[in-house]
């Protein structure tokens, strides 16, 4: 992807090096203990043991402790599993923080352009950057819990290291696979914008968790299928370079539920699917590109 030299966004906030005002993550599944410590909090150890099997019950179950303990648990929308995070030189962070600000500022030139044909303002979304952990109007997150977007503060929460994650651990190398991810957060914002997301939030307190997931994946798909709206766009403006569309593509499909469920235990639930598999991933994301449409991602009126 061509992105040096051209603007970058102002809308980051850099929280690298700061402590979230949630505490700290406890273990590598973020879960968080109360402010002030062990000590304070009074929690004995067979409390904490407890606690621990209860998370990893949950956790075991696909349900996410960190949106339970983090406020309404429709408030945060993740895009991706991470891992523990890994360490980045000071010099490829400077480059990175350059690349994901150009990535915003083009979203936000395709954004701004498309909602206001449509009759709606685009307030910008802020990208936050933290490492380790975080806190947002939606609650508390660590780097494993991935880029996510918080529709109560609309901003998008990125650990960079999960780029070096993605191209390690799901082996989805490339800066239009990256760029792919950003915008899939992007496309989080415009449905929280037109309305999408807070629909869904109002709908899935009187869902089963099987009507949850299925409604998810419609969520995640057209929020693919806005990344690829960008996508689309940025080709337009002669960007990409050869290969780019095939590292989104890579990525979708190394990101689907069915792909990481194989990689990580061997087997596939598919009701317990919230993102959708790689071929629809794939999929959504290509209608995206190839056609520029808003029309052409309504993923709750049609097969997905």
């Amino acid at each position: 992807m061509e992105w040096k030299g051209r603007r970058q966004s102002d809308n980051i906030e850099d929280r690298r090096g700061t402590s979230s005002r949630g505490g700290n993550p406890f273990g590598r599944g973020g879960m968080r203990l109360p402010s002030g410590g062990i000590r304070r909090s009074g929690l004995s150890f067979k409390t904490i043991l407890i606690i621990g099997v209860i998370y990893l019950v949950l956790k075991f179950m696909g349900i996410d402790p960190l949106q339970m303990l983090g406020g309404d648990p429709g408030t945060v929308l993740t895009g991706q599993p991470s891992g523990p995070g890994s360490q980045i030189s000071e010099t490829r962070k400077d480059e990175m923080t350059q690349f994901v600000a150009t990535v915003l500022a083009e979203t936000e030139d395709v954004w701004n352009g498309i909602m206001k044909s449509q009759g709606f303002d685009y307030p910008e979304p802020t990208l936050v950057l933290f490492s380790g952990a975080v806190a947002s109007a939606c609650g508390n997150a660590s780097s494993a819990s991935g880029p996510f977007y918080c529709p109560g503060d609309q901003k998008v929460y990125i650990d960079l290291a999960f780029f070096d994650e993605l191209a390690q651990r799901f082996k989805a190398s490339g800066d239009f696979a990256q760029a792919y991810v950003l915008a899939h957060e992007v496309g989080h914002h415009v449905q929280n914008l037109i309305g999408v997301l807070p629909e869904f939030n109002r709908m899935r307190r009187s869902m089963s968790q099987s009507e949850q997931n299925q409604m998810s994946i419609r969520v995640e798909l057209q929020a693919d299928c806005f990344a690829g709206i960008w996508g689309h766009y940025t080709a337009q403006k002669g960007l990409l370079e050869r290969g780019d569309l095939e590292e989104a593509l890579n990525a979708a499909e190394q990101i689907g539920d069915d792909t990481l469920q194989r990689r990580t235990q061997g087997y596939v639930v598919p009701e317990s699917f919230n993102h959708g598999t790689s071929a629809q991933r794939q999929e959504w994301f290509a209608r995206g590109f190839e056609t520029g449409r808003l029309d052409a991602c309504d993923t709750f009126n049609n097969p997905v």
